[in-house]
């Protein structure tokens, strides 16, 4: 079992969720974040005062899968969120020890579905 983690561009998501659900991946969690990387941020100037805005926007999504499914998730993720430019987003791919589903007490490869 892996948890794959991709931090991407916000406008990025409806063409990400599309990929993946082409994918038959459907199961995933969205939250908004804000960071830093090679993207270095922007200036901005609000009432005559210039600001720098070094977090921007972006959006995590956490999804868990089985193994058979890590390349397809990735390949559905990239392809989709990829402009070529700087700020695209990472992919994090991490061991996942174990997983319990709640409602029906599974463990493991039957928890994730």
């Amino acid at each position: 079992m892996k948890l794959i983690t991709a931090i991407i561009q916000p406008e990025k998501l409806p063409d990400v969720k599309d990929a993946l659900f082409k994918a038959d991946v459907c199961k995933m969690t969205v939250s908004n974040v804000i960071g830093a990387g090679q993207q270095m941020g922007y200036k901005e100037t609000y009432r005559g005062a210039i600001t720098e805005i070094i977090l921007l926007k972006k959006v995590r999504l956490d999804i868990a899968v089985n193994e058979d499914f890590v390349k397809r998730t990735v390949d559905a993720i990239v392809s989709a969120a990829r402009t070529g430019k700087i700020g695209d987003g990472k992919i994090f791919i991490t061991d996942l020890p174990e997983c319990i589903r709640i409602r029906t007490g599974e463990t493991g490869k039957a928890a994730i579905g």
